[in-house]
């Protein structure tokens, strides 16, 4: 039981993570004034997004994995490292670029490149064998949930913690490819 505790604990730990993109420009998209009926839309749209990803992201990593072995590994926690870095890198630029609009096509749009770096991740989990519905549950719930908040409090604070929520994010991420590299 402690083990399964620790396994979730790690893996809410990662997609917390992956969903402070999410998160960050919820923040600023609470500045276009949405109805509660479209922030629930839109944190549905975006857990949905960052469950398909990592599942294929899983699926393509248990491919590599058996057919590549160790290789594979250092190529999950390589791929950790970068995404780390680019999230860190991103969550202290400046300019804010965000020309999406959360509605129909563009809605979608944003739900899936908020979750492109969940592919990654998954393809990482996939190499190392992780439970697959663990991984999407705590995916999903966490994405879903961090969304709704970055929109709730972009509604209330007008935005004052973005960029730094992509940062932590993406420390994390890396201090998760350190550890998977050196094993």
């Amino acid at each position: 039981m402690g083990e399964m505790f620790g396994v979730i604990f790690t893996l809410t730990l990662m997609a917390f993570a992956l969903a402070m993109d999410a998160f960050s420009v919820g923040l600023g998209m609470g500045m276009f004034k949405l109805r509660l009926r479209q922030i629930f839309k839109i944190g549905l749209i975006i857990g949905f997004f960052h469950i398909w990803m990592p599942l294929l992201g899983m699926i393509a990593g248990k491919f590599l994995s058996e057919k590549f072995g160790e290789f594979a590994t250092y190529v999950g926690g390589g791929l950790l490292l970068l995404l780390g870095i680019q999230m860190i890198w991103s969550g202290f630029k400046k300019e804010d670029n965000s020309l999406i609009t959360p509605v129909g096509w563009g809605l979608l749009l944003f739900g899936f490149t908020v979750s492109l770096d969940s592919f990654s991740v998954g393809l990482t989990l996939g190499i190392y064998g992780a439970q697959i519905v663990i991984v999407l549950a705590c995916f999903g719930i966490t994405a879903t949930i961090l969304t709704w908040l970055g929109l709730l409090i972009g509604r209330k604070v007008q935005g004052w913690l973005g960029s730094y929520s992509e940062a932590l994010g993406g420390s994390i991420l890396f201090a998760f490819g350190i550890k998977l590299l050196l094993g």
